[in-house]
């Protein structure tokens, strides 16, 4: 059995936004590590989600690691904004930072650890040059904006052509995965090479939500027990 973390990351972006005060409660008692939360602009992606004010006030009651993804343009405007607003872990797109590595810096000079995410149809070869300086890279299984979408099948690859990088670059960035995961993938992706699985639908469509994060978890572990 590889001795690597799996971590279970809820997005938030799919629960009641009128009772996300009990979401975040939930979470905190459930087995999720991290809370996932999800920014999008309109411009970068085709859809609008929330932003600073509603996840700093959902950093005032989380009890572990605020995960936020950026799904805009210009992140380089609003790293610092973040970081005030509570985020621990911060990934912004390789298709949306011309000055990747700049991006990267400026995350890390503000105290948070830096994720760099990719688009479905993005190779990992591109973070050849990068790869040390990240935290973790986030890989799209869905193309982004929208929450229940089906999970892209190339994905298998994908994590372990970038498993493969990190192991050839002695690199150490976590990969997390999001898009159609569930708890009947979970444990194939953590084989792949996955180590944060980010679930929305699958966990707040659910009727039982910390029972589902449950099951998420016990699979991925399954899953890295078979590597």
């Amino acid at each position: 059995m590889e001795n690597r973390p799996v971590l279970i990351a809820p997005s938030l972006l799919a629960a009641n936004f009128l009772e996300l005060g009990k979401a975040a409660a939930m979470l905190n008692e459930s087995e999720a590590d991290w809370f996932h939360l999800d920014v999008m602009d309109g411009r970068f992606v085709p859809n609008i989600s929330f932003g600073l004010p509603v996840i700093s006030q959902i950093s005032k009651v989380a009890k572990k690691t605020c995960d936020v993804h950026l799904m805009i343009e210009e992140p380089e405007k609003y790293a610092e904004a973040f970081q005030k607003a509570g985020a621990n872990m911060l990934t912004v797109h390789y298709e949306a930072c011309p000055h990747l590595h700049r991006n990267i810096q400026q995350i890390k000079s503000l105290g948070m650890k830096a994720g760099v995410a990719l688009n479905p149809h993005t190779p990992v070869g591109l973070l050849e040059n990068i790869i040390r300086d990240v935290d973790m890279v986030l890989i799209m299984s869905v193309n982004p904006g929208f929450g229940g979408q089906s999970f892209i099948e190339q994905t298998y690859h994908k994590i372990a052509q970038l498993r493969q990088l990190i192991t050839d670059s002695n690199a150490h960035a976590l990969i997390e995965v999001d898009g159609g995961v569930s708890a009947d993938n979970a444990g194939q992706l953590v084989q792949a090479g996955a180590n944060v699985l980010v679930a929305g639908s699958a966990v707040f469509a659910s009727a039982d939500p910390a029972k589902t994060i449950s099951e998420l978890k016990s699979a991925a572990v399954a899953g890295l027990g078979k590597m």
